[in-house]
């Protein structure tokens, strides 16, 4: 157990010091304005608009898709909201005072990372049934991810369990459409 806990610690320790590191980027305006742009459009914005676009790009396919897609937002929802309330861990904003918030929280707890679960489950439905939109999504969602971490707002291992969250989501969903 003690080594289990020491592991842990170690493990707790180096994401702090990477948080530290990357949120140094923060300072430097042509850093922090295009990732604190990229997590405000991960807010729901830029997946919005594209479940309203689908349809007029790829007919009553794009209907279907955007459907999914809105299930997965809903039932992502659902799930984060209910580990952030249990699992109750503070952001790295909020606990070390090196690191400072690049952009506004919707929330208080940062287990797992909302944005990274959606960004990861829209795109992995998206282009499961539209591949070609993958050149612009798989960049876009692996920046909302990286946005997280560096805005000060998540630790890795937030934005890693969000993302593995995220894809298992669009797996059960892909699999009931199938």
């Amino acid at each position: 157990m003690a080594t289990a806990t020491s592991w842990l610690a170690r493990l707790e320790n180096a994401e702090v010091r990477f948080c530290q590191r990357v949120n140094r980027g923060c300072e430097r305006p042509m850093v922090l304005w295009p990732f604190a742009a990229v997590s405000r459009l991960g807010d729901g914005m830029f997946w919005y608009g594209l479940m309203l676009a689908l349809p007029f790009w790829y007919g009553s396919a794009g209907i279907a898709v955007a459907l999914q897609m809105a299930g997965v937002g809903l039932a992502g929802l659902m799930l984060y909201r209910i580990l952030k309330e249990r699992l109750v861990r503070e952001r790295p904003c909020n606990l070390h005072p090196h690191i400072r918030a690049g952009a506004r929280a919707l929330d208080r707890y940062s287990f797992p990372s909302g944005h990274t679960l959606h960004a990861v489950s829209f795109t992995l439905v998206a282009t499961s049934s539209f591949p070609e939109l993958g050149w612009l999504l798989v960049p876009f969602a692996v920046l909302v991810a990286m946005s997280r971490v560096v805005l000060g707002l998540h630790y890795p291992s937030d934005v890693a369990a969000g993302a593995l969250l995220g894809a298992l989501l669009a797996q059960v969903a892909l699999g009931f459409g199938s």
